[in-house]
């Protein structure tokens, strides 16, 4: 293995020797998007994915697809293996990439040491923040288990896995406090229908990337309350600025939110028929329990946990003023009543 300090010249050295390996981590669509997106670089030669459940592990073996999510997508079972044990999937990989829900992160890594991790490049692909501390993703790997944030980096959209699985043109920011690892990391995460660039604000994409599930929410929420296009692309207004306030009160090093990484992530996430956020806010608005809602999904939307920990947050150290992000989470979180709420709400959008 290599040293600490040589792990970004390896990455380089190993991406023009076209000898990479990587383990994903994740059993979602987002998860199975990614594998997708990496099996295309022909710079990886084994990408080593964790299933949740031997089951699936099966499956895949026999089969050759996710059993649950985008199973459309095939996959050369010689350059992607499935592992349902973790520690075996960590083994003699360069870079290790995190796609699962902000509420598993925990759990799922729970019995890791800083070993685990050790002299590897750790990507965060996950769209929320940690909830038993608040913290970024990023941030909690590199004080659970001492990674060197320069060693650290995050990936973000507007890029849906259900237009990955068609391939249909995508976009995706590489972020890294060190800007050579962000330029290798999306090269490796660009192919014939994703295009990907590097860019150093990567505690900005972060939290862009944990605030547009609240916003979709909300405009899930207004659709199903029968508002019109016109209150829709006020409200994403309006979430453009509180999120920019957010960002500029945490102090992230971020760039204009009008870049792709921020308004271009909200617009897709607040729109797309493919937004599970943006439909779970919808059946709040039509009168669904939050628990119904979340039943009947049988997918897990991220902006009901994000909606509780920025809340949370901002009361905490951003104090910005955030009527949407208040609204949502007094509807998920208060038992708000979403007609009364967004009526409210709709008078301080002016």
């Amino acid at each position: 293995m290599f040293e600490l300090g040589y792990i970004r010249p390896h990455l380089n050295s190993k991406l023009k020797a076209k000898n990479l390996r990587c383990c994903v981590i994740g059993s979602g669509s987002w998860a199975t998007a990614i594998v997708k997106i990496l099996s295309e670089s022909s710079a990886i030669s084994q990408i080593n994915w964790w299933l949740r459940k031997p089951s699936y592990v099966d499956f895949y073996n026999q089969y050759g697809h996710n059993p649950n999510y985008l199973s459309s997508v095939l996959f050369d079972r010689n350059k992607v293996v499935a592992f349902s044990e973790l520690q075996g999937s960590l083994q003699d990989v360069d870079f290790v990439v995190l796609a699962l829900p902000s509420a598993f992160v925990a759990e799922t890594l729970e019995g890791l040491s800083s070993d685990s991790f050790q002299n590897k490049v750790l990507i965060s692909a996950v769209k929320g923040l940690v909830p038993e501390t608040r913290q970024l993703v990023t941030d909690y790997m590199s004080e659970k288990f001492n990674v060197d944030k320069l060693n650290i980096a995050c990936v973000s959209g507007p890029c849906h896995a259900e237009e990955v699985a068609r391939e249909r043109l995508s976009y995706l920011t590489a972020a890294s406090s060190d800007q050579a690892l962000a330029s290798t990391l999306a090269t490796l995460f660009s192919c014939r229908y994703v295009y990907s660039t590097p860019a150093n604000h990567m505690e900005g994409i972060e939290y862009a990337a944990v605030l547009k599930n609240v916003y979709a929410v909300a405009a899930g929420i207004a659709n199903g309350l029968g508002y019109g296009d016109n209150f829709m692309a006020v409200l994403i207004s309006f979430a453009s600025r509180e999120m920019s306030a957010f960002l500029a009160n945490m102090k992230c090093n971020q760039q204009e939110v009008l870049n792709s990484a921020y308004l271009g992530d909200l617009l897709v996430t607040c729109y797309s028929q493919f937004s599970r956020n943006r439909t779970f806010g919808n059946m709040l608005g039509r009168g669904y329990a939050v628990k119904s809602a979340q039943m009947e999904m049988k997918m897990i939307a991220e902006g009901y946990f994000s909606a509780k920990q920025l809340f949370l947050l901002n009361q905490e150290k951003a104090q910005a003023e955030m009527p949407i992000l208040q609204s949502v989470y007094a509807v998920i979180y208060q038992e708000a009543n979403p007609k009364d709420t967004f009526e409210s709400l709709s008078k301080k959008l002016s």
